[in-house]
């Protein structure tokens, strides 16, 4: 084929892919090149007749509250799926297992409340994750995002969360980009390793000034590098219940011991000295004879 000829070649493949895309195309969405959006268009279900070469998927601002697994597996080469301001609940545990190849996922804006190591375990290459603005979002399980290994930005401000175990987030090693803001985190004892962490890791923390503590209510407010230095005083210099009883046992404990070691002393003496009376007693009984 001659040169003048190719790009009237390439327009013409150009355009079947369009046209052959457009058949395809799900009803009230709009679909371009590998890519569909669906935004805004009320939908109340997951649409059908996606076509199964799509690499971009676009759900935001509807009102789907389920997304079939076996209908998303077919979707293999999907690598960004947008469903911000759905109503998606908690009920997404193996609902990516298709998408090995998934980068993006934006679940923000819905009705999520746990997440479990079921939830993203599938999503092998995913690297931005947006979970934030689930004001039902109470837990964040220790090891959910123990295969999500090339995790780069994480955000789940604005959500429910009290607490998030310093493993979930530390164990990653791609992370750089970690959104906390504006949740109602209970700012404890327990949770002063994950603040430790966060002060000298290299993760970058947007709208740091708004990642604050909920309570305990003399904390309220505070901003993370004030709430550490209020914790490592109250926690690390004076001692927990526990450590009191702990001290009650051991001192119960060598009372215990010295009693013991009392008894069988006054035990010993005893029989020391019955013996030693006997035999004085059978000394002088040989002496007698004598």
């Amino acid at each position: 084929m001659s040169s003048s000829g190719r790009p009237w070649s390439l327009s013409l493949m150009f355009l079947l892919g369009m046209a052959s895309e457009g058949i395809n195309c799900p009803s009230r969405c709009s679909c371009q090149y590998l890519e569909v959006n669906c935004t805004g268009q009320q939908l109340q279900e997951f649409p059908v007749d996606i076509p199964l070469d799509t690499r971009q998927l676009i759900l935001a601002a509807n009102n789907v509250s389920y997304l079939p697994a076996v209908e998303l597996s077919f979707l293999a080469d999907l690598v960004y799926l947008d469903c911000r301001k759905n109503l998606l609940g908690d009920d997404l545990d193996f609902t990516f297992t298709g998408l090995a190849k998934l980068v993006y996922l934006d679940l923000s804006f819905n009705n999520l409340t746990q997440v479990t190591f079921s939830t993203f375990s599938h999503l092998l290459s995913l690297v931005v994750l947006k979970i934030s603005d689930n004001r039902n979002l109470v837990a964040i399980k220790k090891d959910a995002f123990a295969n999500n290994t090339w995790l780069r930005h994480l955000d789940v401000s604005r959500t429910g969360l009290t607490f998030l175990d310093t493993s979930t987030v530390r164990d990653l090693p791609s992370l750089r980009l970690l959104g906390l803001s504006d949740n109602l985190w209970h700012c404890n004892c327990s949770f002063l390793e994950f603040i430790t962490w966060m002060m000298e890791s290299n993760v970058h923390f947007p709208d740091a000034d708004n990642f604050t503590c909920y309570t305990p209510a003399d904390l309220r407010a505070l901003r993370m590098p004030a709430v550490e230095a209020q914790l490592h005083f109250s926690c690390l210099t004076q001692p927990y219940k526990q450590d009191y009883v702990f001290l009650c046992l051991v001192g119960f404990c060598i009372f215990c011991a010295g009693t013991m070691a009392a008894w069988l002393a006054g035990v010993c003496g005893v029989t020391y000295k019955v013996h030693a009376s006997k035999e004085k007693e059978e000394e002088a009984e040989e002496a007698a004879e004598a």
